[in-house]
């Protein structure tokens, strides 16, 4: 072993020490704090009391052997490695690779990543427009975002990105993987996805653009029955969908809605805040969603205000695989409060939470790391488990059926008129074609607009039959 060896050795040791606030013996005092002189005991003393102490001690041991089994390793690279390598550019990739595997959403944040983060919630920036995480070692697209070049390319959510033009992902971190699919507007990028059902891997070229995400939308189906899409949650998405909740109504002959579809089909999450007030304006009471985790300050519980901005309207949420994170929060803690009937598919399962800590020695560096999970208000986990829908409807294509040539009474030859005088007019063989029905476009969302009908059908039935129970004359008890 060379000197050298054992001074990188001993420097590292030193530099864990300092880090962790433990010595390179092992000793379980805190930084800034002082060892408290350890007292002689009597034999009577509680045996479990000295296994706990025992048991602490050995926790604040650092694993010597594995920190042997690094120190070697970085040195073998540094010596043999085919290019020179700092020690700052080792020790940064040894932090990437720890976060990394914890789980796809932890990582290391450079100055630059965290403007990455407050352009993400902002609703602009340049790329390609898909939301991704990471699935053995490729890049997952969880969904694309509407109107961007991912969507209008045709990426679908569950894709997996093999390459980047012609550089294999495997191996890279999900932030080098998006730093690689950010560039200026119009300049092309190649895909290479692998997706189910396919027998060989897809190329698809997508444009870069910059992004400006509209995340609420809406429009009036039929009369009375509203439409509101939310493609992702960002800091004012609340407040927006209030403004087009009050917006339809004043669409409405009478003002009122008699029933809305709230789409969070592909939406793959954001703020959290925004998603806990999307909840917020369809219930009156009760916890929208809680958070668990090790320490202290992740234990969070968000309760709804006393108001109901909806007015309790009927309310159908659809849902498929590219909903995650706050889009699985708003639908289970309306499922949970039964506020809402839920269509579609089962949802991501992407039920934890980060937190971006700023590390001490350099504040503009950080982790991002996974200190919770979220539960519904029932006490659900949602993570890798997802939301189910209360119906189940797979994405369909509705094909309508080609009519053969009918004649009716009306091309027979000596037909009576009508008899309210009107003139009968023959089958026209040369017919527009129709435009495409809401089944034809989004089978989905035709059915949510259909339940939410029966929905509106049922109640008025129901205070119908009240109104003639309360019109019956009320018989006295014989006696």
């Amino acid at each position: 072993m060379t000197t050298t060896f054992r001074f990188n050795r001993l420097l590292l040791a030193s530099i864990l020490a300092l880090s962790t606030g433990f010595s390179p013996i092992g000793l379980t005092a805190p930084v800034g704090e002082k060892e408290q002189p350890v007292k002689e005991t009597s034999q009577s003393t509680d045996s479990s009391s000295t296994e706990n102490a025992k048991a602490a001690s050995e926790k604040g041991r650092l694993p010597l052997e594995e920190l042997r089994t690094f120190t070697e390793v970085m040195q073998r690279i540094k010596t043999a490695y085919v290019e020179e390598v700092d020690d700052k550019t080792l020790l940064e990739n040894a932090i990437k690779g720890m976060l990394s595997g914890l789980d796809p959403h932890s990582d290391y944040l450079k100055p630059d990543d965290f403007k990455e983060l407050e352009i993400n919630t902002s609703g602009q920036f340049g790329g390609l427009g898909i939301e991704v995480g990471m699935e053995d070692g490729f890049i997952k697209v969880i969904s694309p975002i509407d109107d961007t070049p991912a969507q209008k390319a045709g990426i679908q959510p569950g894709d997996l990105i093999i390459k980047l033009d012609d550089t294999s992902v495997k191996g890279m971190t999900l932030m080098d993987s998006v730093d690689r699919m950010r560039g200026k507007p119009g300049e092309p990028i190649k895909l290479t996805i692998v997706r189910e059902g396919e027998p060989k891997p897809l190329e698809i070229t997508v444009k870069r653009d910059i992004i400006k995400v509209q995340s609420v939308r809406s429009k009036t189906l039929e009369d009375g029955y509203g439409y509101i899409r939310l493609s992702q949650f960002q800091s004012d998405s609340d407040k927006e969908l209030l403004v087009h909740l009050g917006k339809l109504k004043k669409a409405q002959k009478d003002g009122k809605l008699k029933g809305l579809v709230l789409d969070l089909r592909n939406n793959p999450g954001g703020v959290l805040q925004a998603a806990v007030g999307v909840v917020d304006s369809f219930i009156k009471e009760g916890l929208i969603v809680y958070t668990k985790g090790r320490i202290p300050n992740s234990d969070l519980k968000f309760n709804a205000s006393s108001t109901d901005p909806s007015n309790g309207v009927p309310l159908v949420v659809l849902i498929n695989g590219g909903s995650a994170s706050a889009s699985e929060i708003v639908a289970g803690a309306l499922q949970d409060h039964h506020r809402a009937v839920l269509l579609g598919t089962q949802t991501f399962g992407k039920g934890s939470v980060q937190t971006v800590l700023p590390l001490s020695v350099d504040s503009e560096r950080g982790l991002k790391l996974t200190t919770a999970l979220y539960y519904t208000p029932s006490g659900r986990s949602i993570q890798a488990e997802g939301i189910k829908p209360d119906i189940v409807l797979p994405r369909a294509k509705v094909t309508p059926v080609e009519s053969v040539e009918q004649y009716k009474e009306a091309n027979l030859q000596g037909h009576l008129s009508n008899g309210n005088g009107k003139k009968a007019k023959a089958t026209d063989k040369k017919e527009t074609k129709p435009e495409k029905s809401l089944a034809e476009e989004d089978y989905q969302l035709s059915q949510a607009l259909n339940v939410l009908k029966g929905m509106h059908i049922g109640a008025w039935k129901k205070k119908e039959t009240a109104k003639k129970a309360s019109k019956q004359p009320q018989m006295a008890d014989a006696k």
